[in-house]
C-alpha cells in the first residue's frame, strides 16, 4: 500500500522576515515529498479546521475560545511566540484536524504522517514554544472520546521535552506519554512524562540508539495499546539551530526507522507528526523532516492495511 498522508497548504501562515520559527519549512516539504514521488497529485487528503469542540477535548475552553476570537493576552502570546492572527490561528486548527485525520487513517490502514503537527509544548491551559493547540493530545482524545480506542502511547523523539503532553494526560491512565529529549533544553520547568529520558548536551547516533531500543520496550511493556503516535522532531540533528544533541542524517534516519518498525512491528497503527526543526535555511529542515515520510513509506509498502497486523 501507498503511504497515507495528510497536508494542507495552509499549514504554512505568513510570519515577519526573520521569525525564529521556519514556518516555510512546511512548503518546502511538500516539494522535498513530491519530488521522492510521495505526494504526487491525488495522493495525499486534506483536513478541515478543527472546531472549538474539537480542540477543547484537550485544552480548556476559555483558552481556545479566545485563540479563536483572537483575543489572547499579550502574555499568552508570549509564551506562544507567534503572532496574533487568523492565519496562524488557522494553522493551528488545521494542524489538529491534521493528526486527528492521520490517527484515523492509521486506524484504517496501519500508519500515516501529517506533514505538520508535534506541537507538544501547548498544555491544558494555554499554548507556548510555538505551540498553539496539542494537535497530538487532540487527536488522542478524539478517539477515546468516541470509544474507537481504549488505550494511546504517545512516543515523542522530539529534542525538547513533550511537557504540554505530559501536564494533559497527567491524570488519564488511558494515555501513556513517553519523552526522549535533551535535558538541558527547553523547557526549563519539565512536567511528569510516564517514561521521561533526559539526554546529555552532544549524544551522538551510537548512544542516542541504544537509549531509544530501550526505552521502546520500556514503552511497549506498559501495554496493550490501540494506537500509537510518534512525534518526529528532527531537532536532535547535529546542525539544529535550537537542539543540544548531535545525531547525524544518516542517525535521524536510523532514529525513525527503529521507532516505526517498533510500534508497528508490535501491531500498533502509528500515527506520525513532524515536530520541530530548525536552520537557518528551512529547506535543510524540510529535508530532514522527509526522512520520516521515506521511512514510513517503507513500512507501508511491506505492511499489510488492515488494523493489527504488523
Amino acid at each position: 500500500m501507498s503511504l497515507p498522508i495528510v497536508h494542507h497548504p495552509d499549514y504554512q501562515a505568513p510570519l515577519r522576515p526573520g521569525h525564529r520559527f521556519p514556518m516555510s519549512k512546511y512548503g518546502y516539504l511538500r516539494k522535498a515529498l513530491t519530488a521522492r514521488g510521495l505526494m504526487q497529485p491525488g495522493s495525499w487528503v486534506a483536513p478541515a479546521a478543527a472546531t472549538a469542540a474539537t480542540i477543547s477535548l484537550a485544552h480548556d475552553a476559555g483558552y481556545v475560545s479566545r485563540a479563536f476570537s483572537l483575543t489572547l493576552s499579550d502574555q499568552e502570546m508570549r509564551a506562544i511566540g507567534l503572532p496574533r492572527t487568523e492565519r496562524v490561528i488557522r494553522r493551528a486548527r488545521l494542524a489538529s484536524a491534521g493528526t486527528v485525520l492521520a490517527a484515523r487513517l492509521a486506524m484504517a490502514e496501519g500508519i500515516a504522517c501529517n506533514t505538520a503537527g508535534g506541537s507538544h509544548h501547548a498544555g491544558l491551559l494555554g499554548g507556548a514554544g510555538f505551540c498553539t493547540f496539542n494537535d497530538v493530545a487532540v487527536a488522542a482524545r478524539a478517539l477515546l472520546s468516541t470509544g474507537v480506542v481504549q488505550r494511546v502511547l504517545i512516543f515523542d523523539c522530539d529534542v525538547h521535552q513533550g511537557d504540554g503532553t505530559a501536564e494533559i494526560f497527567a491524570d488519564e491512565p488511558a494515555v501513556i506519554t513517553v519523552s526522549i529529549h535533551s535535558e538541558r533544553n527547553y523547557p526549563s520547568e519539565k512536567k511528569s512524562s510516564d517514561i521521561d529520558v533526559g539526554l546529555a548536551d552532544g549524544v551522538t547516533d551510537d548512544d542516542y540508539l541504544r537509549v531509544l531500543e530501550d526505552t521502546l520496550r520500556r514503552a511497549l511493556e506498559l501495554g496493550p495499546f490501540d494506537i500509537a503516535f510518534y512525534n518526529a522532531g528532527v531537532d536532535v540533528h547535529a546542525e539544529d539551530r535550537l537542539g543540544r544533541l548531535a545525531l547525524s542524517t544518516d542517525g535521524v534516519r536510523a532514529r525513525d526507522r527503529r521507532v516505526i518498525e517498533g510500534l508497528r512491528g508490535a501491531g500498533l497503527p502509528l500515527a506520525c507528526a513532524i515536530g520541530g526543526g530548525y536552520h537557518d535555511d528551512p529547506q535543510h529542515v524540510a529535508e530532514r523532516h522527509a526522512i520520516l515520510f521515506e521511512e514510513a513509506a517503507r513500512r507501508a509498502m511491506t505492511s499489510p492495511s488492515s488494523r493489527g497486523e504488523g
